[in-house]
């Protein structure tokens, strides 16, 4: 079975995969400093809750735009699972796609993986749009190349330096505003109209701009933990794939084995 870590700048993605299906997936928030041995004692327990035994994993990838978490979970691999794992971008996982950009080292990890499972499982143009810590929006031409994109700030984030540096504006939680109305009669639903609306219409706003900008129909993939929640509130996206990163891991690392 294959392993696929997916480094976040929030938050670490363990997929188990077993045969191209994801078996099992757990979450830990991402700190560099966590060593090989502290994720080994969490990942070994719940790999036994599942059932599974650590000798099952034969291949392990990681994906990451944390650079110094990579060492560590090349630890966790090697003493634990006996794998020389593969990075996803470098050696024999190589992205095996172009990236047409100024400085084509510079794109993430996440980002070029988004790029390689869209490519695979969508035709034609496409706009990859990624809620994560940022929101990023990537455009991934027809032959599969890497054209470039846009990055804002994650909602959460804007929501977070809106409450830290006002005196008296409250902590919110990004929900289902549970209608349509633009026009708050309280700080709390204002705060979430603000939010909400305001970043529904950002992203049509850039949308449309990156379509014009393509010179023709472009379908649009959404991905990450906000997708499905904005999904329903947009007619944007025409698909929600909230696995593409993991994808892309398991995609590439069957690269290597074939």
């Amino acid at each position: 079975m294959l392993l696929a870590a997916d480094v976040g700048n929030t938050n670490v993605v363990f997929a188990l995969f077993d045969d191209g299906a994801i078996r099992a997936r757990w979450r830990i928030a991402t700190d560099p400093r966590r060593t090989g041995d502290e994720y080994a004692v969490w990942l070994l327990q719940l790999l036994a809750i599942e059932g599974i035994d650590k000798s099952e994993v034969t291949q392990i990838i990681i994906g990451s735009v944390v650079p110094r978490a990579v060492h560590n979970l090349t630890v966790l691999s090697e003493k634990y699972f006996g794998v020389s794992p593969l990075i996803a971008g470098q050696g024999n996982a190589e992205w095996g796609m172009v990236v047409d950009v100024d400085l084509p080292s510079s794109l993430g990890a996440d980002r070029a993986l988004n790029a390689i499972a869209a490519h695979a499982k969508y035709s034609g143009d496409l706009i990859v749009v990624d809620f994560g810590t940022a929101t990023t929006f990537d455009w991934v031409d027809a032959k599969g190349a890497y054209r470039g994109g846009i990055i804002a700030p994650g909602i959460n984030l804007s929501l977070d330096a809106l409450v830290s540096n006002t005196a008296k504006l409250p902590r919110i939680a990004i929900r289902n505003p549970g209608n349509t109305n633009v026009i708050g009669r309280n700080t709390e639903d204002q705060m979430l109209i603000g939010v909400f609306w305001g970043y529904v219409a950002m992203m049509e706003g850039l949308i449309a701009r990156m379509r014009a900008q393509i010179g023709g129909p472009a379908r649009v993939v959404a991905t990450g933990g906000l997708a499905i929640l904005f999904d329903e509130h947009t007619e944007i996206f025409d698909a929600v794939d909230t696995d593409l990163t993991l994808e892309g891991l398991a995609r590439l690392a069957a690269r290597v084995v074939a």
